[in-house]
């Protein structure tokens, strides 16, 4: 029996060395396929614009979605899309010869993953012609992006009954040939827990959904309720503010430190606020790597503040500009281009639509400081105040901004020199082929109405009122400040 008791505990060791090798094969295998980090490639951050469009910010833990099956999607259910062209169909800026849209980025983290950037909403499109290629402008606003309609893709596709790892796996199979892991990883796993994660969403994204609310429409964001429903997740209220996407260029001209604030209606302090409540937004959670997510905000910091406004792709009339400057000074100044621009104009002064006020609140600027605070980063932060007005813009890059007013109810510059009364009360936005007469974007006809969404004035969040100035300007002077508004 003694003879016999070396052998049973060798045997025992033997298993039990089997038994952890096994496990550190299962452990590691495990962390490879649905764990490991892999950098972008080095196309990514070739050149600063590259990094901007396409550069991951971290999303692609928490919020990103299976390479494979944002690739299935447009062929499993295209009656979701707006129209043809699966993505596209969006009005996402997508450049030629790449593999996805401008602003989705693509990364491995155990496995391929997709999410999002600032590009997404923050590059823009113009045609001078018809028939030529858009020309991409960074750091502009997207006035094509359906983002609501995006919103509810991702949930109304999670939703589908045909949703299911059989479907799904027979329409990857068609595109790709994964490996028998991978196959069993996306039909036992990845898939399984895409959509528990993409349900999660509906009740954050009820609000889009809601019939009593108009759309949006295309190059429109009602981003203070996203922040109040994703970062602070308040309790569904009625406020609607759907407002145009920013520019984000030249941001270094925002001087906090003589009081300016930030966001349309001044609700953040600096522009460092801004980009880490933008990320942080996009990110939908904790930032996974603190310190990384820091050095994208740093990064991207500097380059926005530094990148300028385009200029004007038109030929201008010199004369024209010298008299329009003139005009300007005497009319247009005392707002934008004074110790008032950047800073809060007053609601009965400005007497524009005041939806996009109501949708936030000093509370609402409070709980989210506090949640930012407690995911260990300091900021500014957003303004713990009860808006109260509009801040009077800066002008750069103004000809690259319409549809104008802050939520994009007045199709061009010219429309907004005229009376209330004469504004367009329906147009079309999303169209990019340029109108250098009115100053904006074509609005109207059939092809308007084919590329773009409807913009009815008298729908809620989408009055045209107010900033009646230099309606009784004569013509002359009209004309010769449009020419000025051009050059800034």
């Amino acid at each position: 029996m003694k003879h016999g008791q070396p052998r049973k505990k060798r045997k025992v060791k033997f298993v039990l060395f089997v038994l952890v090798v096994l496990a550190a094969i299962v452990g590691f295998t495990g962390w490879y396929k649905l764990f490991r980090e892999e950098p972008q490639p080095d196309w990514v951050t070739a050149t600063p614009d590259m990094r901007f469009k396409y550069g991951s910010l971290g999303g692609e833990y928490d919020s990103g979605i299976p390479y494979w099956i944002f690739y299935v999607l447009p062929r499993m259910f295209p009656e979701k899309f707006p129209g043809a062209g699966g993505y596209a169909s969006f009005g996402i800026v997508w450049e030629q010869g790449q593999e996805l849209p401008v602003g989705f980025t693509k990364k491995v983290i155990g496995f391929p993953r997709v999410a999002n950037n600032c590009a997404s909403c923050h590059t823009t499109t113009y045609r001078k012609t018809v028939n030529e290629n858009p020309t991409v402008v960074v750091a502009g606003p997207n006035h094509t992006l359906n983002l609501e309609g995006f919103f509810r893709l991702l949930v109304d596709c999670a939703k589908d009954p045909r949703f299911t790892p059989d479907n799904l796996m027979r329409e990857i199979a068609l595109v790709t040939d994964l490996s028998w892991l991978d196959r069993a990883l996306y039909r036992y796993a990845i898939i399984p827990l895409t959509r528990k994660r993409l349900l999660e969403r509906e009740q954050q994204f009820a609000w889009v959904y809601r019939k009593d609310f108009p759309e949006w429409g295309r190059g429109r964001d009602d981003a203070f309720n996203l922040t109040k429903y994703f970062m602070i997740k308040s309790p569904m209220d009625n406020s609607i503010g759907p407002t145009d996407m920013p520019s984000v260029w030249n941001l270094k001209k925002y001087k906090p430190e003589q009081g300016m604030l930030m966001n349309l209606a001044g609700d953040s302090h600096d522009a460092h606020s801004v980009i880490i409540d933008s990320a942080l937004g996009l990110l939908g959670a904790k930032p996974h790597n603190k310190e990384d997510f820091l050095g994208q905000v740093a990064w991207l910091e500097k380059y926005l503040g530094e990148i300028q406004a385009p200029k004007y792709p038109f030929a201008v009339d010199p004369a024209k500009v010298k008299t329009g400057a003139a005009v300007f000074d005497k009319n247009c100044a005392r707002c934008h281009a004074s110790d008032r621009t950047g800073k809060r104009i007053p609601i009965e002064e400005v007497a524009t639509d005041r939806e996009r006020l109501d949708t936030w609140s000093k509370a609402a600027a409070v709980e989210s400081n506090k949640v930012v605070r407690n995911f260990g980063i300091e900021r500014k932060g957003l303004v713990e105040m009860e808006p109260s007005g509009y801040l009077a813009a800066f002008l750069d890059g103004i000809w690259l901004r319409a549809p104008y007013l802050h939520n994009g109810s007045v199709p061009t510059l010219r429309d907004l020199l005229k009376p209330v009364s004469q504004r367009p009360k329906v147009f079309y936005r999303g169209y990019d082929l340029y109108d250098p007469v009115n100053v904006g974007f074509i609005a109207q006809g059939p092809e308007a109405e084919r590329a773009g969404s409807k913009f009815d004035v008298n729908q809620r969040a989408s009055s045209n009122k107010g900033h009646e100035y230099g309606v009784n300007l004569p013509n002359p002077d009209k004309d010769a400040l449009l020419e000025y508004l051009k050059t800034l």
